[in-house]
């Protein structure tokens, strides 16, 4: 028997409002600090590699202890601002990307039962039309449309296949 209902944490109405609305104030927050940049203006700031990241650390970290090495031709203020932002986006992004992938493997669960699930169903569906009960022989032809005839592998042999 196939592993059924592997994720019986389902979310209740009130904390569905409560993470939308947190996501709405979220996205509420972070918008205004938004900067949109066309394919053109990616590819040319891009991102700073990390051999890069290291020169801007070691910058920093000479500003912080010796000031009196840092040129004159720099507004440190504007310099200290950017690598704080850039260090609390960092850290933001990495917090966020776990709830995303949190959320990812949440999803391929609750996917998962209800693919078993539907399963379950044509098969007993297919047995009732061998019985002549009405209504399911539509019911397996339209869900029937979506299996593979053709004998090779397909989602229904094969776990690996993305549901």
């Amino acid at each position: 028997m196939p592993f059924e209902n592997l994720n019986n944490n389902h979310y209740l109405a009130t904390e569905k409002t409560s993470i939308l609305a947190a996501v709405v104030s979220l996205e509420n927050i972070l918008s205004p600090k938004f900067k949109n940049l066309n394919p053109d203006e990616r590819k040319k700031y891009g991102s700073i590699n990390e051999q890069n990241k290291l020169i801007v650390n070691k910058v920093m970290d000479y500003r912080t202890s010796t000031p009196a090495l840092s040129t004159p031709d720099v507004d440190w203020a504007e310099f200290q601002a950017d690598y704080d932002s850039r260090d609390f986006i960092q850290k933001l992004m990495t917090r966020l990307q776990n709830i995303i992938d949190s959320l990812n493997n949440n999803k391929i669960l609750h996917d998962y039962d209800n693919y078993q699930a539907a399963l379950t169903d044509y098969g007993f569906s297919q047995y009732k039309a061998s019985t002549k009960v009405a209504g399911f022989e539509n019911k397996v032809a339209d869900i029937g449309q979506f299996f593979n005839r053709t004998g090779t592998t397909n989602a229904v042999n094969n776990p690996e296949t993305e549901i």
